[in-house]
C-alpha cells in the first residue's frame, strides 16, 4: 500500500474515540452507526476518529470472514462517500478496525485514511494487518485470518502514527519498535471481552489500564485506545477505553457497558518535553546494535 506523505503538521489536535455496539455481521448497518459518530465528531471539532477493532462487521463472525472482508480501497470508498453525506466543510482522519482481504489472504486489519469533503481527494495512509493472532480460551483468529508482517510508522497531519491491534499491544516489543520508529501517537484498536470480576475493576480493563500508561511513559507517545462495547454470542466487551498522555497519565476513559464518543485534546509539543525530562527511549536507540545481535542469537535457537 503506497505511503501519502503529508505536508505540514499540526502540533495541537482533538481525538475522538467512537466506542460503539456494531451489529454483528451487518456491514451497511454499522456504516450507518459510523456515519452518525463521523456528525457527532464534526460537530465536536475532532480531528481523529479513531473506532474499536472490526468496526464495521464486528469480531466474532467466524467465517463470515470470507463473506465480509473486503480491500482497503473498498472501504475507503465507502468511507469516503459516508463522509462526503455528512456534508462537510473540512478533512476529517480516521482510524478503524476491518476485516480484510488482499492477495486471496484474509487479515484482521486496520485502516488509517484522511476523508475530504470531495470523496475522490480521501486517500489511504496505512494499512496494519494485525501482527500476534490469540487464537486461545474464546479467540480462534489464525482459523481465519493470516497475520501481518510489519510494524510500520507512517505520517499524518497530527505527528508520525503506529497501529497495534488488541494482542499486539499486550507484547511489550511491538510499542518498542515502533517508538523507536518514531511514533508519537499509537492508536490501539481492541475487541476484548470482559474477563475477571472477582475485585471492583474489570481485570482486562485494569490491565489495559497498566499497559497502556506504561507504554505512555516508557516510550513518551500519546496512546489511544478504542475499544467495542455490547454482546456477540454471549460475550460481552465492555468498552472503558483509555486515551494516554507521553508522561503515562491516562487522561480520559470511555465508560463502561455504553456507546460514547470520548473527546480529548492532544499536544504533539507534550511528546517532545516528555523525551527531554525521561530520555528512556533515546538510551533504548543507542543500544539497538548490541540488542540485534542478541535477537539474532536467538533466531538460532
Amino acid at each position: 500500500m503506497p505511503i501519502h506523505h503529508i505536508e505540514g503538521t499540526q502540533r495541537q489536535f482533538k481525538v475522538g474515540v467512537g466506542q460503539f455496539k456494531p451489529t454483528k455481521g451487518h456491514y451497511e448497518r454499522n456504516l450507518e452507526r459510523i456515519g452518525q459518530l463521523m456528525r457527532q465528531s464534526l460537530q465536536e471539532g475532532v480531528d481523529v476518529l479513531a473506532l474499536p477493532e472490526t468496526a464495521t462487521t464486528g469480531y466474532f463472525i467466524e467465517g463470515g470472514v470470507r463473506e465480509l472482508a473486503m480491500p482497503a480501497s473498498q472501504l475507503l470508498h465507502d468511507l469516503a462517500r459516508l463522509y462526503a453525506d455528512q456534508q462537510p466543510k473540512r478533512s476529517l482522519d480516521v482510524c478503524i478496525g476491518f476485516y480484510e482481504y488482499l492477495d486471496g489472504e484474509y487479515f484482521n486489519s486496520a485502516l488509517y485514511a484522511t476523508l475530504e469533503p470531495e470523496p475522490t481527494q480521501s486517500n489511504i495512509l496505512h494499512v496494519h494487518q494485525k501482527f500476534f493472532l490469540p487464537t486461545y480460551g474464546v479467540f480462534e483468529e489464525e482459523r481465519f485470518v493470516a497475520r501481518g508482517r510489519r510494524l510500520e510508522v507512517f505520517p499524518t497531519r497530527f505527528g508520525r502514527a503506529a497501529i497495534l491491534i488488541c494482542e499486539d499491544v499486550w507484547h511489550s516489543i511491538t510499542s518498542a519498535i515502533v517508538a523507536l520508529k518514531g511514533a508519537q501517537v499509537l492508536y490501539v484498536p481492541t475487541a476484548s471481552p470482559a474477563r475477571g470480576f472477582h475485585t471492583e475493576q474489570i481485570e482486562n480493563v485494569e490491565a489495559y489500564r497498566r499497559m497502556l500508561t506504561q507504554i505512555g511513559g516508557e516510550h513518551t507517545i500519546y496512546v489511544v485506545q478504542s475499544s467495542l462495547v455490547g454482546f456477540e454470542g454471549g460475550k460481552g466487551f465492555v468498552g472503558a477505553s483509555w486515551i494516554v498522555n507521553p508522561f503515562g497519565k491516562a487522561i480520559a476513559q470511555g465508560p463502561l457497558n455504553q456507546e460514547a464518543l470520548l473527546v480529548a485534546p492532544l499536544d504533539l509539543d507534550d511528546v517532545a518535553i516528555a523525551r527531554a525530562q525521561l530520555p528512556l527511549l533515546s538510551d533504548l536507540r543507542s543500544v539497538i546494535a548490541d540488542l540485534a545481535l542478541q535477537f539474532e542469537r536467538l533466531a538460532r535457537f
